[in-house]
């Protein structure tokens, strides 16, 4: 059907599926739902400080490096399912 499980998990699934199994998780995959997650977090100064965390990961080339810089950002999943 052209139907990827990402399309039919909910993005609270997507979160704690990456929270789950965060060291199989490609960086690529914990960006783009960190960018989907922005929006939801109540604070502005959160929101923007995360845009900026994710322009660095963005700009690094490295996968060792941009899996540990998205380490850093597993927090935000947290606070996203927390509702913060």
């Amino acid at each position: 059907m052209g139907f990827t499980l990402d399309c039919i998990m909910s993005l609270q699934d997507q979160v704690k599926q990456i929270l789950n199994d965060f060291d199989n998780a490609s960086s690529e995959k914990i960006i783009k739902i960190l960018t989907q997650i922005q929006p939801y977090l109540k604070s502005d100064i959160t929101r923007t400080y995360l845009q900026g965390k994710i322009q660095g990961i963005l700009g690094t080339n490295d996968n060792t490096e941009r899996k540990k810089l998205c380490k850093n950002l597993k927090p935000y999943l947290d606070w996203y399912l927390q509702g913060i």
